[in-house]
């Protein structure tokens, strides 16, 4: 169910206010573009900063919109365990597909502690659950082996791996096997990814470039030459679009490419802020280049 191109999905604001209209209005520009599979919610859409009933709302929004269209994987991590489980008890509730429970950030819990964290929301929830684990954001790193002991849980059914290490991919195949979900959080490293055993991405570059980012996840997961022949065709396109959504902390710089698209405007809540002039000659170049605009 969850492979090839999933957007982690900004969250337009207006006056610092959920811009309904034109969350609803990428919505569907992804299911009209290719985009296999929606994820409300998480660090692209600025989840921290999301009050209690506005991150609900952005997960309902999505589910009721995409009407089973696409599968819908819902952030709902938290470093609070009991917040976590409200979080993806609702979005069972509601109907998503999916989970997406990020590592506990902040509060560095050992692997023990991880392994109870999610064992905790597995409990008490129904819903397939995709471990998030980003160090970089996170501080902590989870093991495979505590992956593995998590994935003989009933919900536990793959991770989104954003540690940029593509000898985790294979180590984690080995360990856990074919059946274990691994998408990548990295856009840049999908090919590679997806070569050693992964089988997607949750992605922000296809925020601003789903039919692109679509076709090349559909041509990587072909393991003919021909096929891979494209999807480095495709790669080489997306790369520098893949570098300029970082040339300042995500999401600023894909807001400010949605903006350039008519597709939201570039809001965004403190701390963050808006890209700075230099770096938005940045973000238009490599649109440019990808011929979006």
């Amino acid at each position: 169910m969850f492979k090839g191109s999933n957007v982690a999905l900004v969250t337009p604001f207006k006056n610092n206010k959920l811009d309904e209209e034109s969350y609803i209005k990428l919505i569907h520009f992804h299911i009209e573009n290719g985009t296999k599979g929606l994820v409300p919610a998480g660090t692209t859409g600025e989840s921290p900063t999301l009050s209690h009933d506005e991150h609900q709302r952005v997960i309902d929004l999505c589910v009721k919109e995409s009407k089973g269209k696409v599968p819908i994987i819902a952030g709902t991590g938290s470093n609070s365990t009991e917040e976590a489980i409200s979080l993806t008890s609702h979005a069972e509730k509601i109907g998503a597909d999916g989970a997406l429970v990020v590592t506990p950030y902040y509060n560095k819990p050992t692997q023990e502690g991880l392994y109870q964290h999610y064992k905790s929301i597995n409990d008490k929830c129904g819903i397939p659950i995709i471990i998030y684990n980003i160090p970089s954001r996170s501080v902590i790193d989870m093991s495979v082996d505590t992956m593995a002991r998590l994935y003989e849980l009933n919900n536990i059914v793959g991770v989104k791996d954003a540690t940029g290490d593509l000898e985790r991919v294979n180590l984690t195949l080995e360990k856990l096997g074919k059946e274990f979900i691994q998408l990548t959080g990295n856009d840049e490293n999908a090919l590679d990814f997806n070569r050693r055993g992964g089988v997607g991405t949750i992605s922000v570059t296809a925020n601003i470039a789903p039919k692109l980012c679509a076709e090349f996840q559909k041509f990587s997961l072909i393991k003919d030459d021909k096929s891979q022949s494209e999807a480095e065709k495709l790669n080489k396109i997306l790369l520098p679009l893949h570098d300029a959504m970082f040339v300042e902390s995500n999401p600023s710089p894909v807001k400010y490419a949605a903006k350039l698209l008519n597709l939201c405007e570039d809001d965004v809540r403190l701390p963050m802020v808006r890209i700075s002039e230099n770096n938005k000659e940045v973000v238009k170049k490599a649109l440019q280049s990808a011929k979006l605009i």
